[in-house]
């Protein structure tokens, strides 16, 4: 029975979670609590209910990417297991979960001993987002043996080849930008030219998803935003929420000040999203998206390369960036050698693609082979979910 499996993508930013026969409900990740409402902490979605999110304050299980917190994680779960949210009980049912590559082992010990000792679920799978998602890919393109997978989320950027199914660790690059970083940075630039926002993560991260994209060519665009208003495609003015009658802020074209409060943006629309093509502008030492997909194809044998390069698959909230995927595509096509083709594919939703890889996983007749029960976890303990689960 599918619909017995309880997926749980549980990104530091998103969780995505819900019953295999169901949409993946998405739930922050985390506990917030708002100046106009003190008292009361906001757990996941019951954020709606706020009143006024300016100034929020973000309580986060994550830390540069892994668990630390399971107090605030465990807060979070119970609300997505609740009636209020997904309302499972998983005592009768499987669980896959999803953990970071390289994960640490007191992570993975504290995450089985969740799951079977106070969750009491049937049985779990911990796997990686990236082998969630190249699970759904080879699933859509049966013919190919092997998937790229460049998963960039909200604290990194991970790149990770696929060869039937098996990851290649030599072959795994990471980059220390994602959503957060940039959200963070733009906050940074917007306090300096026009308005203190270092408190406002919030709305900021709303701006940032609203108006940033991906420049294809950098500093053309940058000529481009210094243009009179009237010849300019770049610069525009963003107005901001007042959370009495406008709960989310919008994108509209420059005019004159009026009564609502707008942020003007120029080239940060496009220079926030840049830092993932080119992190030492920043001052991070680390190659970007297009020249790690080719270092990490590299670190693969040569017989390899040419279907890893016609097999680039782009997921995380950062893909969402208008002219993204073709920058990714340009930038490859111009390192690669010539001989080979190049394909790079971005799901419609590369937020929730894992998630669906999940679910065709818990159909596949292989997925009873792949879990640990809870009568194996009573048995055996934590030592057989580390022989099983390749993280």
């Amino acid at each position: 029975m599918s619909s017995s499996t309880f997926i749980l993508d549980n990104g530091a930013y998103t969780a995505k979670a819900g019953l295999s026969g169901e949409a993946p409900k998405l739930v922050p990740n985390c506990i917030m609590k708002a100046k106009s409402e003190r008292r009361r902490p906001f757990v996941g979605n019951q954020i709606e209910e706020c009143r006024d999110a300016s100034g929020l304050f973000y309580i986060l299980p994550f830390q540069k990417g892994y668990l630390v917190n399971w107090d605030i994680q465990k807060t979070v779960w119970d609300y997505i297991l609740s009636k209020e949210s997904c309302s499972v009980n998983l005592s009768q049912l499987s669980v896959i979960v999803t953990e970071p590559v390289f994960n640490f082992t007191n992570i993975q010990e504290a995450m089985t001993e969740i799951f079977f000792e106070e969750y009491e679920c049937h049985s779990l799978l911990r796997i990686n987002t990236a082998g969630l998602s190249c699970y759904n890919y080879r699933a859509e393109n049966p013919a190919t043996k092997c998937c790229l997978v460049v998963d960039s989320g909200y604290s990194f950027t991970h790149i990770i080849p696929y060869v039937n199914d098996t990851k290649m660790k030599e072959g795994i690059r990471r980059i220390d930008v994602g959503g957060k970083l940039l959200t963070n940075h733009l906050k940074e630039i917007i306090s300096y030219r026009q308005l203190h926002v270092m408190d406002e993560t919030y709305v900021i991260n709303q701006v940032k998803e609203d108006s940033c994209f991906v420049s294809q060519d950098f500093f053309k665009d940058m000529e481009r935003a210094k243009y009179k208003l009237e010849s300019n495609s770049i610069t525009k003015d963003y107005v901001l929420p007042d959370y009495t009658s406008l709960r989310r802020g919008y994108l509209k074209n420059p005019e004159p000040p009026n009564e609502q409060q707008t942020l003007r943006l120029t080239n940060e629309r496009f220079a926030i999203p840049e830092i993932l093509f080119h992190p030492s502008d920043i001052g991070i030492r680390q190659m970007g998206i297009p020249e790690a997909i080719m270092d990490s194809i590299k670190a693969c044998s040569e017989e390899m390369w040419p279907h890893l390069l016609s097999n680039i698959l782009l997921t995380g909230g950062n893909a969402k960036f208008p002219g993204y995927r073709d920058r990714v595509y340009k930038e490859v096509r111009s390192l690669a050698p010539a001989e080979y083709a190049i394909n790079v594919y971005l799901p419609q939703n590369p937020i929730t693609y894992a998630w669906h890889g999940g679910k065709k996983l818990s159909q596949d007749a292989t997925f009873s082979s792949l879990v640990v029960t809870r009568e194996e976890y009573d048995e055996e303990g934590s030592s057989l979910c580390f022989e099983k689960f390749d993280i």
